[in-house]
C-alpha cells in the first residue's frame, strides 16, 4: 500500500499562543538529530544547511522533525513575525526522488487547489543563490483565500537533498511576506556550493497517444538482487516533460510525467509536494517497467509490469486498492549520511 507522505501545503494557525512557542523552544533541545542550534543560526548538520535565527522581519520560534522522528531526513523550523501575522517554514528533508522543479510544481498545484480560483501566481522563475545563477525556483502566489493572504515560496537542490521555503501573511503584509522570503533565499548557508542543482521550472507538452490497455506485474524472482536504481529521467527543469496521461484517485488527480521526446523513458508520478513519487523505469535486464515508490528517507521496491500501467492501474496503487502491489518486495531505508539499508519483504502466503 502507498505510504502517503504529508503536504507541506496547508498553512496552520497564522497566531499562536506564548505558550506554544515557549514550549517549542524547550522542546528544540530535544531534536539534536535534525538541528544544531549555534548562537545565531540554526542548521541541519547532515545536509550542511543553516539559516540565521532572525531574518528580515521574522524570527526562529519551532523546530524539529516533520516526520521518520530521529533519523534528520526530514526537518522543519518555522519563523515568525512579532506580532504573529506572517509565518514562514524552512524545511530540509531528503526525498529519494530529489527534484526542485518537481516540488515547486506539486507545490503550485496544491496552493491552487487550497486556496480557491482568485489565486494569482505572479512570480515562477529560476533566481540565484550564495551568487550562483539559477539555483532556486522562486514563486509568489497573490489573492489567496478570497483575497485575504499572500503566500510565496522557494525550492533548492542540494546534494541529496531539497530546501523548501514557504512564507505566508495577510494582503495587507505582502511587502513583509515577499521580504521574508528573499531574505531567507539570501541568507541560506550551504556547507558545499558545488553540491547546489541548476534548477528551472518545469515545462511541460502533450505526449503521444500511447497505450492505455492494463500491465502485468511479475514478482521479481528470489534470488534477484533488491536494490533501488536511479530513474532515468532528467530532473530540476533541465529538460521538457510531456503528459502520457491523468491518473485519478480518490484524493484527486496526478499527472502520469515523461521525458518529451522518449516514448520507451521512464515514467514518474508525482502524487505530493513532500517527494512522493511513483515511478516506473526501464527494467536493466528484462523487458517491461519496474516499479518503485519514492518517499522522504524510503523507497518501496516492486516487480517488473510487462509494460507502463494503465492510469486506471496508478490510481488503484495510489489508493492502495491494486492486489498486485499490496505489499512491497523490498524497502530501502536512507539515514541521513546517505546509507542505504535494503529489507527484502516475506510475500504474503509464505
Amino acid at each position: 500500500m502507498l505510504m502517503r507522505a504529508r503536504t507541506r501545503t496547508m498553512i496552520s494557525t497564522l497566531l499562536l499562543s506564548a505558550g506554544l512557542m515557549f514550549a517549542a523552544h524547550a522542546h528544540a533541545a530535544d531534536e539534536a538529530e535534525a538541528w544544531l542550534p549555534t548562537q545565531s543560526a540554526i542548521r541541519a548538520p547532515a545536509a550542511g544547511i543553516a539559516l540565521p535565527q532572525t531574518i528580515a522581519n521574522l524570527s526562529l520560534t519551532k523546530s524539529g522533525e516533520a516526520s521518520n522522528g530521529g533519523r534528520a531526513v526530514d526537518n522543519y523550523a518555522q519563523y515568525l513575525s512579532e506580532d504573529g501575522a506572517v509565518q514562514a517554514t524552512l524545511y530540509v528533508y531528503m526525498p529519494t526522488y530529489a527534484d526542485a522543479a518537481l516540488a515547486a510544481y506539486m507545490t503550485d498545484k496544491a496552493i491552487m487547489e487550497r486556496f480557491g480560483t482568485k489565486t494569482r501566481r505572479t512570480a515562477y522563475a529560476s533566481v540565484p543563490v550564495a551568487g550562483q545563477p539559477d539555483r532556486a525556483i522562486r514563486a509568489v502566489y497573490d489573492d489567496a483565500a478570497d483575497g485575504a493572504l499572500t503566500t510565496a515560496a522557494a525550492f533548492v537542490h542540494a546534494g541529496r537533498w531539497v530546501v523548501k521555503l514557504r512564507v505566508t501573511g495577510p494582503t495587507e503584509r505582502r511587502a513583509d511576506v515577499v521580504a521574508g522570503l528573499d531574505g531567507m533565499l539570501a541568507a541560506l548557508q550551504v556547507d558545499d556550493m558545488a553540491q547546489l542543482h541548476p534548477v528551472a521550472p518545469a515545462s511541460f507538452s502533450a505526449c503521444p497517444a500511447s497505450d492505455a490497455a492494463d500491465a502485468r506485474l511479475t514478482p521479481a524472482a528470489p534470488g534477484d538482487a533488491a536494490t533501488p536504481q536511479d530513474v532515468r529521467i532528467p530532473r530540476d527543469g533541465k529538460d521538457r516533460l510531456c503528459v502520457r496521461g491523468k491518473v485519478v484517485t480518490a484524493e484527486g488527480s496526478f499527472d502520469m510525467l515523461q521525458q518529451a521526446g522518449q516514448a520507451n523513458g521512464a515514467i514518474i508520478v508525482p502524487v505530493d509536494d513532500s517527494g512522493t513519487v511513483l515511478a516506473f523505469d526501464p527494467a536493466q535486464d528484462a523487458r517491461g517497467y519496474r516499479l518503485s515508490i519514492h518517499m522522504v528517507g524510503q523507497t518501496d521496491l516492486y516487480g517488473t509490469y510487462d509494460k507502463v500501467p494503465s492510469p486506471a492501474q496508478v490510481a488503484a496503487i495510489i489508493d492502495g486498492k491494486d492486489p498486485q502491489t499490496a505489499q512491497a518486495e523490498a524497502v530501502a531505508a536512507y539515514a541521513a549520511n546517505g546509507n542505504v539499508t535494503v529489507s527484502r519483504l516475506p510475500r504474503a502466503g509464505h
